[in-house]
């Protein structure tokens, strides 16, 4: 059976009711409020406000007390339909509403001004108690469904949030809540809230010395430390490895290419908020490169191409620039300037189906080998109500067509979800769930037969007719920064040893042994590992504590009889003592764990 989708569940229902309910007890500790939206989100809900005066604790307190009351209550959740004359009377002294009224009844426009939904002629009011609100649904039938005996609500503190998303317009009180349908489940939720702040990658980022943002370099634009520069270029050369076995051929672009080349792909237009402003060059306009799809297209007709060229796999490692919002930006997470592991590979209509399986299955192997494995296929689809799509309805078929075709025959558990796809081509995204259950989208592999129309891309056939490519984007991690930060929280920091930036650190435990330390540190370097030999003049159980908070696998520690008999007495960063052992023994033990790219640290 499909799974359901969160959007048709009991749970939604819960929280989208819930936050009405936020609602109206907020407008009764503040009546001279403006209300903006309050949406379900992944783990909760939360509503905006325009509020008179600033927000405390004793608010918050105070209204969630209030919402506990007005559920105890078991008020109707009742729809009706309304002229949007009716509607403008009902919210006259709430400006937000007024102006969702004017773009639902004029027609919803995305970001560009292209229409995406006809104008609506009624208008839906949901009302609960005293409080009614402007929304289409769905919602419970009645407040005894979000029962607080049965269910728990938890309001976080409040956060700034700009009306609509445009810091030019202006910046509301945005409160978030949780509901769930057993008080067990919340009482999860904040147990994985709490570790999600232990794990918080920002934090980790500064103590184990990965990375730094510095308001002098600008926002979204991180520094790379060198312990988080070693963690990038393993991940790096690794997924280069494979790539190379696989067939890949790595290219390098620049990183700011003529507008010429973004308007040609259509990225330009459709990209317009998110890129920077044209630099003028000597009377021509060059752009931050948003996207390194144009430029390997252009690789790819720097000369002629025969069917026997391809499958072509084009790899590279590059840099691009988006123009995000200060309020959105996020340590790794969420950055101005980021590097995508990206793939654009050409290949005939006939090679489509083996060569996506192929992609899928490569996506596959990196998930599985970072312990990764939980994970969810979307196949995103264009919505045909919308035209933001560019490229002929046909080949957008066929190409979904490839990627079902795809999953079906890998066994790949996948649900369809109409405009999720990208502006030029359906696509499949994994969306992965780390240790505490969190929902990312990770890989990506799309399915394009546009961009080959647009930049001319051919190939001459066996029959000498001149014929023309589909292109396949991919991107396993999506971007190293988001990835890594991503892989920060869900190991805690505690990275597997072939990740670890140092995988072992000696500590001689007096002076005395310092020499011996040196030449450990020097004979494992030899052989491929990073270690670090800790030489200061420091207690030894001071520098074991230092060194277990930074998530040094293993911890070496020489003495007397160490040196003595050739051995290293072995401690885990959870402190476990494996006592001592020859260091030829740890060496090749290490080394296996190392090359095998496990995550177990035990020897």
């Amino acid at each position: 059976m499909p799974e359901e989708r969160y959007e048709d569940s009991l749970l939604y229902r819960i929280r989208h009711s819930a936050a009405h309910v936020l609602a109206e007890a907020m407008l009764e500790r503040f009546p001279a409020a403006k209300i903006a939206i309050g949406p379900p989100i992944e783990d909760g809900f939360y509503y905006d406000f325009d509020l008179p005066s600033a927000i405390n604790d004793d608010d918050i307190k105070w209204v969630e007390t209030r919402m506990k009351k007005i559920l105890s209550g078991r008020h109707e959740f009742t729809r009706r339909e309304v002229t949007p004359e009716e509607a403008r009377e009902l919210f006259l002294d709430q400006p937000y509403k007024l102006e969702l009224i004017d773009d639902l009844v004029n027609g919803r426009q995305d970001d560009n001004g292209n229409p995406i939904a006809d104008p609506a002629e009624s208008l839906s009011i949901y009302t609960q108690n005293k409080f009614s609100d402007l929304c289409r649904g769905p919602h419970v039938e009645s407040t005894k469904d979000i029962n607080p005996k049965a269910v728990s609500i938890s309001l976080r503190p409040p956060a700034g949030a700009y009306w609509r998303g445009d810091e030019k317009r202006p910046q509301l009180t945005r409160i978030y809540g949780t509901a769930w349908e057993t008080p067990e489940e919340l009482r999860d939720y904040r147990e994985r809230l709490e570790e999600a702040i232990r794990r918080d990658h920002r934090v980790l980022g500064e103590k184990l010395n990965l990375f730094v943002n510095d308001a002098m370099v600008g926002k979204g634009l991180p520094l790379w430390l060198p312990d988080g520069a070693i963690l990038r270029d393993t991940l790096e050369r690794w997924l280069r490895d494979i790539q190379i076995e696989r067939g890949y051929l790595p290219v390098v672009t620049p990183h700011l290419g003529n507008i010429e080349l973004y308007k040609t792909s259509g990225h330009y237009p459709y990209y317009a908020d998110s890129q920077y402003t044209p630099i003028d060059v000597d009377g021509d306009e060059f752009m931050l490169k948003p996207m390194n799809c144009p430029h390997h297209c252009r690789i790819y007709t720097s000369q002629p191409r025969s069917y026997r060229d391809l499958p072509l796999r084009y790899a590279e490692f590059g840099t691009v620039y988006r123009y995000e919002q200060s309020g959105e930006l996020r340590g790794l997470t969420r950055v101005r300037g980021f590097t995508v592991d990206d793939a654009h590979i050409f290949v005939r209509p006939d090679q489509l189906l083996d060569e996506f399986k192929a992609v899928v299955n490569l996506i596959q192997h990196v998930f599985g080998s970072l312990g990764m494995s939980d994970f969810r296929a979307r196949i995103g689809t264009r919505d045909d109500a919308s035209d933001k799509w560019v490229g002929d309805s046909a080949l957008w078929e066929t190409a979904a067509v490839a990627i079902i075709d795809a999953c079906d025959e890998l066994g790949l558990d996948y649900h369809i979800e109409a405009g999720e796809a990208a502006f030029y081509g359906p696509k499949l995204d994994f969306i992965v769930r780390d240790v505490l259950k969190r929902e990312w989208q990770l890989g990506t592999v799309q399915v394009d037969y546009n961009l080959p129309e647009r930049f001319d891309l051919e190939y001459v056939d066996r029959d000498n007719e001149r014929k023309r490519p589909v292109m396949i984007h991919r991107a396993p991690f999506g971007s190293l920064e988001r990835f890594i930060g991503i892989l920060i929280e869900h190991f805690a920091g505690a990275f597997p040893p072939w990740l670890a930036p140092t995988q072992a650190i000696v500590i001689p435990i007096r002076e005395s042994h310092n020499a011996y330390a040196s030449e450990i540190e020097g004979l494992l370097k030899s052989s491929g590992m990073r270690v670090k030999a800790d030489l200061q003049d420091r207690n030894m159980r001071s520098k074991i504590r230092q060194h277990r908070r930074m998530e040094i696998p293993w911890l070496l520690v020489v003495g007397d009889r160490d040196v003595e008999a050739r051995t290293v007495s072995v401690r885990l960063r959870g402190d476990e003592d494996l006592g001592a052992m020859p260091l030829d023994a740890f060496a090749a033990a290490a080394l296996e764990r190392i090359a095998s790219h496990s995550g177990e640290i035990g020897l």
